[in-house]
């Protein structure tokens, strides 16, 4: 699977390749590929699964909008980690248990982020829900790439 992802990369990257190098390409391309799940499932989750609605659990009671962010997150955080560290970062020497370590840390951050920001922008601001996470997940790839390119999966060289 990692070998098929690569070659379509590969062949898509020619054009791009006067504007970035092959690394950041494949970030870009896996890290776009996985945003794009995540809004998928945040609206088909948010429209068809919770249909706008609270969901109320025992203790706690949550809003659509966050409860659908939290079902995305559970789909797209091990397809993101697995994207990132066998097909964009596989040059990285860095420990796989050390890299879920600091993947994890970087993305309860980036959950923080989208968190503060859907709460913001929905129950702040009023906006619509889809367009909130749009926004919100756009603030949240600038803090992810300059921590998954130098902290998280660190390579001594890019190519």
């Amino acid at each position: 699977m990692v070998a098929r992802i690569e070659n379509i990369l590969d062949a898509l990257y020619p054009p791009f390749s006067r504007f970035m190098n092959r690394l950041t390409f494949r970030y870009a391309a896996c890290g776009g590929s996985n945003t794009l799940l995540d809004i998928l499932l945040f609206f088909f989750s948010y429209h068809l699964l919770f249909r706008k609605e609270v969901l109320h659990l025992p203790f706690v009671s949550i809003s659509p909008h966050i409860a659908a962010f939290l079902f995305a997150f559970c789909i797209t955080f091990p397809v993101g980690f697995l994207l990132n560290r066998y097909v964009v970062f596989k040059g990285s020497m860095i420990a796989g248990r050390v890299q879920l370590m600091r993947y994890t840390l970087t993305v309860f951050i980036s959950l923080l982020i989208n968190y503060f920001f859907l709460k913001l922008f929905v129950d702040g601001f009023g906006w619509y829900a889809t367009p909130a996470k749009v926004v919100t997940t756009a603030i949240a790839i600038a803090f992810s790439y300059v921590s998954q390119s130098y902290f998280t999966f660190k390579v001594r060289e890019y190519r």
